[in-house]
């Protein structure tokens, strides 16, 4: 009798060694050397040549634990400036919670002032079920997402972990991705090489072209451009972006807490 109570025991303790050792969800691996804590960028937006708006983007130089994940928190902020500012204020604040490991979001926060609009919003993600659980003021919403889902600012994240180089001129790279209640692919096209001068002077940058669906304030699929520097930082350094009122500029200002050494040279 002892020996089959020892057996038993034994069984029991190895199966729920294995429940135990089993996780509850696995998490992709991404392997990231673009970025990390303590990473800061500024902005400059010109309409014309007027100074539109600034925007900051930020790495915590610390990790928070969210959802029992270690994370990078990334603030963006955006404004206007000078007459801008009289004829249309704003004041936007988002903020992403992006696993250190999968490049995946655990939680997204936004607070939107936009002229007389206001907007506030905070959304957890749970990778382990594929469902998002939205909260504006007093209503709450959960919605069911594909897998390794993201929000805008963790989907630009995950694009600077993409091996261009391996990429032919023209393809697209589709992320999955949840804004606004709802689903949608972000989809960037690969547009090859180039040189772009900046303040800094002159850098080997990569193309982008994120797809616009028709709307009626971009001009066009093509509307925004972007050059990212071609190195394994692949931060934004120049866009541009064509309205049907006209057309917008945006380049770096300051940079600060790169990863990598940005290697600018004269031309």
């Amino acid at each position: 009798m002892k020996k089959v109570v020892l057996i038993l025991s034994i069984l029991i303790i190895a199966a729920l060694s294995q429940v135990a050792l089993t996780p509850e969800h696995t998490y992709r691996r991404v392997v990231n050397t673009s970025f990390g804590a303590g990473e800061h960028l500024e902005y400059k937006v010109h309409y014309g040549i007027i100074n539109a708006a600034e925007a900051v983007v930020d790495v915590a130089p610390t990790v928070y634990k969210v959802n029992e994940r270690p994370c990078y928190r990334v603030n963006v902020y955006g404004r206007t400036v000078g007459a801008f500012d009289l004829v249309t204020r704003i004041r936007d604040t988002w903020r992403s919670y992006i696993d250190t490991t999968a490049i995946l979001p655990q939680k997204f926060f936004s607070h939107i002032e936009e002229g007389n609009h206001r907007k506030e919003e905070s959304i957890t993600f749970y990778h382990h079920n594929n469902t998002v659980h939205s909260e504006e003021k007093k209503e709450k919403e959960v919605f069911k997402v594909p897998d390794n889902v993201h929000d805008v600012i963790s989907g630009y994240y995950y694009l600077r972990t993409i091996d261009f180089n391996r990429l032919n001129i023209g393809q697209i790279v589709e992320v999955p991705a949840f804004f606004d209640d709802e689903i949608y692919n972000m989809r960037v096209r690969y547009r090859g090489k180039d040189v772009v001068k900046t303040k800094f002077g002159s850098i080997n940058v990569i193309k982008l072209n994120p797809i616009m669906p028709e709307n009626k304030l971009f001009k066009g699929e093509d509307a925004i451009r972007i050059w990212v520097s071609d190195d394994a930082n692949k931060i934004p350094v120049k866009v541009e972006v064509e309205l049907w009122v006209g057309s917008m500029e945006m380049d770096l200002k300051k940079h600060s807490g790169l990863r990598n050494d940005l290697r600018f040279y004269k031309r």
